[in-house]
């Protein structure tokens, strides 16, 4: 539990914070730009973790899953 609280206060919190939102938020854009009707399998696996990572999940669909 320490360690826990020791991250969260210590001063490279910032920095993972930022990283993460970062991912998240080039990920959304990514997923959001990127049409998701392909031929290619393996974009299709791209797309669909990239989905994942942007919090694509429940009701946030793209506008073809629709």
């Amino acid at each position: 539990m320490s360690g826990i609280l020791e991250f969260i206060t210590g001063p490279e919190f910032g920095t993972w914070l930022a990283a993460i939102t970062g991912i998240v938020t080039a990920a959304t854009a990514v997923s959001a730009i990127t049409p998701t009707q392909v031929d290619n399998r393996i974009i299709g696996v791209l797309l669909t973790a990239l989905n994942v990572v942007a919090g694509n999940v429940a009701k946030n669909k793209n506008a073809d899953d629709v």
